[in-house]
């Protein structure tokens, strides 16, 4: 077993890095870290070590691939209903929503490339 702290980025193939990454900033609080070149943005939700990585690729045409989703733990599970409406309204999608157990809510949305979010 190798020890590790933990992830250091999840990196997204997109068709627009700049369509992609206001969609992050507006629905999730992501805030731009750097370019690494014009293609390639950093960013990270405020207080946080975690990194996405949004990279402009034509092969992002070709789905999620090997990513089946990812998941951003809300602050306030209360706000799941907001969360979606955020989600949709920044060009994103609602796919299911349900319950894992009984008072433990989940939604599956999409962002515009069609990566699947866990809420």
């Amino acid at each position: 077993m190798i020890e590790t702290q933990g992830l250091t980025h999840i990196n997204l193939l997109v068709a627009d890095v700049h369509r992609a990454k206001a969609f992050y900033e507006r629905v999730f609080g992501l805030q731009e870290m750097f370019w690494d070149g014009p293609g390639l943005v950093f960013l990270r939700p405020p207080g946080t070590h975690d990194t996405i990585t949004l990279q402009q690729s034509p092969d992002a045409a070709r789905g999620a691939g090997n990513i089946d989703h990812f998941g951003f733990r809300l602050a306030d599970r209360g706000q799941l209903d907001r969360a979606i409406e955020e989600v949709i309204a920044a060009g994103g999608a609602l796919v299911e929503r349900g319950e894992h157990q009984p008072g433990s809510p989940f939604a599956y949305v999409t962002d515009p490339d069609g990566h699947v979010i866990e809420l």
